[in-house]
């Protein structure tokens, strides 16, 4: 495994802490999200929200992750997170951030959203690929979907560091995007025939409870689903089409594998120049991620399992070529609720707040 490393100064810690409000607090992704945040040097938690949680003291509510002075959880109110915070992390369901994003933008609140709300550049393509959400959630704000910046912290740290509203990739675009944009954005792979293929944990799924998360029915099973036109594939075009500056279709196909956290995405393509070698491509990813301490490149023949970067904000990237087919075989293993989740988002608030990406993440794991 080659390790980066990064020597970026720190703020001095007198400096005041940047106050972090938590919407949709006791949800996965907020748990994630306090839970890195709660021992971070240069951010407070200052203010939690929930719907069902509201009124409710956190360290009843969460035993396992007490937090000083035992807030109460909160219904949303701006008013009262403009007051006590700088930032707001959302971690709210489809279409509702929508809701709240504008009033705490009004109040110079810097939105980090968990969502898919503001991922799509183009509204219209927003509500395309969420009908059920956009049924519910009338949309008009074409304006912030165009000023909004996909989060994905390695591609775009300048945008984001400067952003009002950054929008965090789901996990599967996390995990598929890192390993195939530096060989769309230097053309060489093929644009079409692009398979992705990816596995993750149940909690990929969220804390709601639902009938194909139940134990009875995944435990000792795998299976596909969303085979055509899930959600991510989209998203994934997206940005594959903006990096590649062509357009660029996946084909896509996700599993449900019975663990609880854990994403491993293996995505096919055909390489423009069949003369490269494993060895080649090792060093176009290498070059690119080199001084990203959250990526690690490795060596080839080695390949990513899930376990190795479980509750890290790591992702593990590898690359092989079959010199028979002339395709190339990249892979990546996340942690789907760290770097697939709440942990970007910190990554994200990190470079918001003008830190180095990595700061207060943790980036080695617990194995076995």
């Amino acid at each position: 495994m080659v390790n980066t490393t990064r020597t970026t100064s720190l703020p001095e810690n007198d400096k005041p802490a940047h106050r972090v409000a938590i919407v949709g607090a006791s949800g996965y992704g907020g748990l994630q999200s306090i839970r890195l945040l709660k021992d971070h040097p240069y951010f407070k938690i200052s203010y939690l929200v929930g719907e069902k949680s509201a009124k409710k003291k956190w360290n009843s509510l969460c035993p396992f992750l007490e937090l000083p002075d035992d807030p109460t959880v909160n219904k949303f109110s701006a008013d009262e997170i403009a007051t006590s915070s700088d930032f707001a992390i959302l971690s709210l369901p489809n279409g509702l951030a929508s809701k709240l994003v504008p009033e705490l933008l009004s109040k110079n609140i810097r939105v980090i959203d968990l969502s898919a709300d503001y991922r799509y550049r183009l509204i219209d393509h927003w509500k395309q690929t969420y009908v059920k959400e956009a049924e519910e959630f009338k949309r008009e704000d074409r304006e912030l979907c165009l000023e909004a910046t996909y989060g994905l912290s390695e591609w775009n740290p300048s945008k984001i560091s400067k952003s009002r509203i950054v929008s965090c990739p789901g996990c599967f675009p996390t995990a598929s995007l890192l390993p195939l944009l530096p060989f769309l954005k230097q053309g060489l792979v093929e644009n079409d025939g692009l398979i992705i293929d990816a596995k993750t944990g149940t909690s990929g799924g969220g804390r709601t409870a639902k009938q194909s998360m139940l134990f009875a029915e995944s435990s000792e099973s795998i299976n596909p689903y969303g085979v055509i036109g899930h959600r991510h594939t989209s998203e994934i075009e997206q940005q594959a089409t903006e990096v590649a500056g062509k357009k660029i279709e996946v084909q896509f196909t996700p599993h449900l594998v019975p663990m609880v956290r854990g994403l491993l995405s293996t995505v096919y393509g055909r390489l423009r120049d069949p003369g490269l070698t494993a060895e080649d491509c090792r060093t176009v990813l290498e070059t690119v991620y080199r001084n990203h301490p959250t990526i690690s490149v490795l060596p080839v023949g080695t390949y990513p399992a899930t376990k190795w970067v479980r509750n890290t904000n790591k992702a593990f990237l590898s690359v092989q070529v079959d010199s028979r087919t002339g395709r190339i075989i990249l892979m990546s293993a996340i942690d789907n609720l760290i770097k697939g989740q709440a942990g970007q988002a910190v990554q994200n608030l990190n470079l918001m707040a003008d830190l180095p990406q990595e700061t207060g993440l943790p980036l080695t794991g617990f194995y076995p």
